[in-house]
């Protein structure tokens, strides 16, 4: 299978690139290519694309890859949405996990209201204003004990100190 893609002819701290037409299992560092058909250069913003080239190469079946595609769709050589290359942060991704054992523990205290919702039927509407109290509370309760364990931390630098200084 045919890609166009990046290979860098730049010096250290200098990129510059080629854009060429290659086989996909060909190494993208030094890998022999069927065609040069562009040229750019992210420290200067000068681009040459040979759009005759590449557009016979993409009907041809040739597949870009995705920083090649964002330019393209940039130059508007052909149509299309860019592609987003960056990954999500780990921070978003830690959330979620640290979200989902209060989660897990909610069902369980849910369980046993939903046996006693069937048996009345006005509850109901109470019984959402009496789960977003506890959520409140546990946030109470672990701002509580953060704080404690903070204070126990500086209360033994404080005894540390002093035993230096005696």
């Amino acid at each position: 299978m045919l890609a166009i893609r990046f290979l860098r002819v730049g010096k250290k701290n200098q990129p510059s690139f080629k854009i060429v037409v290659t086989d996909k299992r060909r190494p993208p560092r030094g890998g022999r290519f069927v065609e040069e058909v562009g040229f750019y250069n992210p420290l200067k913003k000068e681009k040459v694309l040979r759009e005759g080239r590449i557009k016979y190469w993409l009907s041809v079946g040739a597949k870009p890859s995705d920083t090649v595609y964002n330019l393209l769709v940039s130059e508007k050589i052909i149509e299309g949405k860019k592609i987003p290359l960056h990954k999500k942060s780990k921070k978003k991704e830690e959330k979620p996990v640290e979200e989902k054992p209060p989660a897990e523990e909610k069902p369980a205290e849910e369980k046993p209201k939903e046996e006693e919702k069937p048996k009345e039927e006005k509850p109901k509407e109470e019984a959402p204003k009496k789960e977003e109290a506890p959520k409140e509370e546990k946030k109470k309760e672990e701002k509580v004990v953060e704080e404690a364990s903070k204070e126990e931390v500086k209360k033994e630098k404080v005894k540390k100190e002093e035993g230096r200084t005696e």
